[in-house]
């Protein structure tokens, strides 16, 4: 069953948290590309200004980029960096408390052959194992941006799967912070599923000692 408003209304941390476990769906072209969410980040409003978080820039305003994370939840905020990357993020909380939680990895379910042709000479596990690498797979880009995951039309969301249990959840640092100061640089706002061979390398190499 496709998420509702009332889950992406609450604190990023939260979300990040429950997504997990969560399949993320794209409709791409009338095929349905599914994965199970694996590994998050949260990107957060509430509490001390969070300035890893792209609406603390800018003196707290929104910007022609972050107009979206400033809206309703449940919305798409899909954003361009590094010059060749689209990330695909999860608008939370509050209107105008710009919170976020980016999707890290999935584990590829269904539309494989389509996951496969958009990453082509890549091993299944190297598909989705990354933000930038799982909207290549699922061909997300700027189309995307703002669209309204809880909307019965939208092609893109988020659907209901059996809950984890809290013992199969890590976290630990967030990736590619740049030279964000302490202690946003080294805050456990980044969350995976245990084990799981679809998480990203880096959160792999750091699985030890983070709970």
């Amino acid at each position: 069953m496709r998420l509702e408003d009332e889950f992406y209304q609450r604190d990023a941390r939260i979300v990040a948290q429950s997504l997990l476990g969560k399949r993320l769906v794209r409709r791409w072209r009338d095929r349905r590309l599914e994965g199970m969410i694996v590994e998050t980040e949260a990107y957060c409003a509430t509490g001390p200004e969070d300035l890893a978080c792209h609406g603390s820039k800018n003196g707290g305003r929104p910007t022609g980029r972050t107009a979206v994370m400033f809206g309703p939840a449940g919305r798409a905020y899909v954003y361009f960096t590094y010059g060749m990357h689209w990330l695909f993020n999860i608008v939370t909380g509050a209107a105008n408390q710009p919170s976020a939680v980016l999707i890290r990895a999935i584990e590829p379910i269904d539309g494989l052959d389509v996951m496969a042709a958009n990453r082509p000479e890549r091993s299944l596990h190297e598909w989705t194992n990354g933000p930038a690498k799982l909207t290549r797979a699922l061909a997300i880009d700027q189309n995307q941006d703002g669209e309204n995951l809880c909307a019965t039309d939208s092609v893109i969301w988020c659907e209901g799967a059996p809950g984890l249990q809290p013992v199969a959840l890590a976290s630990g640092p967030r990736i590619g912070l740049g030279r964000i100061s302490e202690p946003w640089l080294s805050i456990p706002w980044r969350y995976w599923i245990k084990e799981n061979s679809f998480v990203s390398r880096k959160a792999g190499r750091q699985r030890r000692g983070q709970t």
